[in-house]
């Protein structure tokens, strides 16, 4: 990254990072684009998931693991597959594939089927023995709501059961969870939830732009935002430093504003 000497820049984090994690989320890159990607930005990414069940659909994906991985970048597949494993009582042949692909992390959600929350709590402290675990609360589905109460009380759990972070869903869409089905953000849930929980333990999925100023406005520079589209993730950095309008003056000083358009 090129190094420049401009004032009222916010600090940023350097991995391996514990705040300010960007995951990016890859839905079928071809082994060159994957390369390309972590030569230009690889340094930005902390997670790349693999998006859905597209690990099962795409050529080549043991070797663009090893990319991610020689670029210090943790890879999992995403949490519809090992719902998809789990569904079919087939958890040790989940544990199997992750292996046969070199993975070092995973994804433990319940976005997509039922899931007892203590069962699924099992599964990431067993899990986590092994893997960098993420879990994720929020439903896929627009129609079911949570009360922030238990979003609070869920994440809790899964933190206790060792995940590393866990994520706020809101679909690649950024229209359900965490977001209004008009892609704005939940602001009473979202402030619910970090009332209780560590603002650094959370993931915020954040695919699209206005959610990712948002947050980045409100929490800072080094919030942790993911399902970042892999083309996006060097504009949500120029987000991050204030070196993009949309948070052009978030982190200049006050006297500043006076330039601020009205």
């Amino acid at each position: 990254m090129t190094q420049i000497n401009l004032p009222f820049l916010p600090d940023r984090t350097v991995k391996p990072r514990q705040s300010g994690v960007a995951m990016v989320m890859d839905k079928g890159l071809s082994l060159r684009e994957a390369e390309d990607f972590v030569e230009t930005a690889g340094h930005l990414a902390d997670f790349v998931k693999l998006g859905f069940g597209t690990s099962v659909a795409a050529n080549k994906v043991k070797e663009k693991v090893r990319v991610y991985r020689d670029a210090n970048i943790k890879v999992y597949v995403g949490g519809t597959l090992f719902e998809a494993f789990i569904i079919r009582n087939m958890y040790d042949d989940y544990l199997r594939y992750i292996d046969q692909l070199g993975l070092d992390s995973v994804e433990v959600s319940d976005g997509s089927m039922l899931m007892d929350h203590d069962v699924k709590c099992e599964y990431i402290h067993k899990l986590s023995k092994n893997y960098t675990v993420l879990s994720e609360v929020g439903s896929k589905e627009s129609g079911i709501l949570i009360a922030p109460g238990r979003w609070v009380e869920m994440m809790q759990k899964e933190l206790q059961a060792g995940s590393f972070k866990v994520i706020g869903e809101a679909r690649e869409s950024g229209n359900v969870g965490i977001y209004r089905a008009s892609g704005k953000a939940h602001v009473t849930l979202i402030n619910k939830i970090l009332a209780k929980v560590d603002g650094d333990k959370l993931l915020w999925e954040a695919p699209l732009k206005p959610q990712q100023v948002w947050f980045i406005k409100h929490f800072g520079a080094n919030v942790n935002l993911g399902n970042i589209a892999p083309a996006e993730l060097i504009a949500l950095e120029t987000l991050r430093l204030g070196l993009r309008g949309d948070t052009f003056f978030t982190f200049l000083p006050e006297e500043f504003r006076k330039f601020q358009p009205e």
